[in-house]
């Protein structure tokens, strides 16, 4: 017997329209919030580090240490991969995201900076250190701006479309949220 008989055969090839495909990629954004963070070093070594996103539109937003090797990397190299993906239970609920496109380092007063650093949820981390919330933080934050992304839904399959969908984007410079990307 087959759980799921649907997954048998070839992958369909329809793909979805634009604004259904995104509608999907919003939803495991908003779903999730781990990344891993692919980077290259100066040397030229791939460094991958799971990192805790928030999203602004179809941007990643994380902060970090100015100094950590991650912001390192793409002060010097901005170009980086960032995959998202749900938990796994069987090739059923198989669903994630390969982002590709290029990251900012922010500072605080830098332009942009505080068009993104509201999505940074940091009273949690307050609480949890015994910190004031009175004295809200202001440090470095990394803002990936995808111009591709994978998608991989294998639930796809049963409504007749490829599990792997890719979207492409133009490119942004900018907060997303309110924009309508446009081929």
């Amino acid at each position: 017997m087959t759980t799921n008989p649907w997954l048998a055969g070839p992958s369909p090839t329809r793909r979805l329209d634009r604004d259904r495909l995104e509608e999907r990629i919003l939803n495991l954004l908003s779903s999730q919030n781990m990344c891993v963070l692919a980077t290259t070093a100066p040397d030229g070594s791939p460094a991958a580090t799971p990192v805790r996103y928030f999203h602004l539109g179809l941007e990643l937003v994380f902060t970090a240490l100015g100094s950590s090797p991650k912001m390192r990397n793409l002060r010097a190299d901005p170009r980086v991969s960032a995959g998202v993906f749900a938990p796994l239970v069987g090739q059923a609920s198989s669903r994630g995201a390969q982002l590709f496109g290029n990251a900012r380092v922010l500072e605080p007063g830098d332009p942009g900076f505080g068009d993104y650093w509201p999505v940074v949820r940091w009273q949690s981390d307050h609480v949890e250190r015994s910190r004031s919330l009175d004295e809200p933080p202001l440090g470095t934050i990394g803002v990936i701006t995808p111009d591709r992304i994978v998608y991989t839904e294998h639930w796809l399959r049963r409504e007749g479309y490829a599990p792997r969908q890719i979207l492409t984007l133009p490119i942004r410079r900018g907060p997303a949220s309110g924009q309508n990307p446009e081929d």
